[in-house]
């Protein structure tokens, strides 16, 4: 049986994509359950950086997951080669590419949306949404880099509800120990492991995995 494909997707650059797509994977390989491969399909190569960092402090063969890039249709077939050998594959996507998102959410389970508390995001969250029903693949999206005590994020859960894809309950706020973990190729959950980040991240990696079929 194939493994699950969870693409992390969104069509405005700098909404914490890659940081949620490297958080998510970590959490899931730390569960010790479950075989977790990243495939990074975003020529920016930013989750490859970070999983460099992760194999220079960890070492090449305790960093507790699978790394692979590709790009274009090669991304639909390796999504699948990956999905044959492991329980997880997640998708880094590069955002402003139509064809590129396509191929990498055809085989998804689920694609997850990060979205910053800002118009902007909101705006840019539709047109994902609708890339991902174009495929009949399910969506939720998360509210990522939330600030404390913001009127605007109130404002934001009331417009998101408007869209087809369901919130998740769960929410990244707008934490140092997310930059400061992604900075060692690390996940708070490894950095902090009792703090509201790693807190957090726990709960949005148990949710996404109750959601993706």
């Amino acid at each position: 049986m194939a493994g699950r494909i969870i693409t992390v997707a969104q069509q405005k650059g700098g909404s914490g994509k890659t940081t949620v797509a490297a958080n998510l994977a970590v959490a899931w390989a730390l569960s010790g359950r479950r075989s977790v491969a990243v495939l990074d399909v975003d020529p920016q190569g930013s989750l490859g950086e970070w999983f460099e960092r992760r194999e220079e402090r960890l070492g090449e063969d305790a960093t507790g997951l699978s790394f692979r890039t590709a790009s274009g249709w090669g991304a639909k077939r390796e999504a699948r080669a990956l999905a044959r050998d492991h329980d997880i594959v997640v998708i880094d996507t590069p955002p402003h590419a139509d064809l590129e998102l396509r191929n990498a959410i055809e085989n998804a389970s689920l694609v997850v949306v990060p979205v910053q508390p800002s118009p902007a995001d909101l705006w840019a969250t539709e047109a994902t949404i609708e890339a991902a029903e174009k495929e009949r693949v399910a969506a939720l999206m998360v509210l990522n880099r939330v600030p404390p005590r913001a009127r605007l994020t109130d404002e934001m859960v009331a417009a998101l509800g408007e869209f087809e894809a369901p919130l998740a309950r769960a929410r990244l706020g707008n934490r140092v120990a997310f930059s400061e973990g992604f900075k060692l190729g690390a996940s708070p959950l490894e950095t902090r492991k009792t703090g509201p980040a790693a807190e957090e991240l726990a709960a949005l990696a148990k949710e996404v995995l109750a959601v993706a079929p």
